[in-house]
């Protein structure tokens, strides 16, 4: 089991940033996703609310884990946040994570960048289309 929280001790963020070989940003949020026997960091998201839309700079796992499940659940929450803010609109940096993850997780490229509306996404209204 693992849980997500998020981390606003920023020497804290550093720490799971560099575990997860991610590089802490100016005023981003990030997630940490940590086992929940251990505490060991599983994986980050780092992201910012900007306008009108969210971004998502990084959705990384730690060094040494290979856990496509507990990632696409961490960008998926990560994403709900931002969409729970007012966000329907939610952009990805290319270098955010694999491809197939992120492309799992809802998004399509857009130029420079990933998109996805996540209109709906969270709210059972037309999850389908998701």
């Amino acid at each position: 089991m693992f849980k997500i929280t998020p981390v606003q001790d920023r020497e804290l963020a550093k720490a799971y940033l560099d575990a997860c070989s991610a590089v802490l940003l100016e005023d981003t949020f990030i997630y940490a996703m940590t086992d929940c026997e251990s505490g060991n960091i599983m994986g980050i998201s780092q992201f910012e609310i900007m306008g009108d839309c969210g971004y998502i700079y990084d959705i990384k796992e730690a060094d040494g884990l290979s856990d496509f499940e507990a990632m696409f659940i961490l960008g998926r929450q990560t994403m709900n946040f931002i969409n729970s803010c007012g966000m329907d609109i939610c952009r990805a940096s290319k270098e955010a994570a694999d491809e197939s993850l992120i492309k799992a997780i809802g998004f399509k490229l857009n130029g420079n960048s990933y998109e996805c509306n996540t209109e709906g996404m969270f709210d059972g209204s037309h999850c389908s289309g998701h």
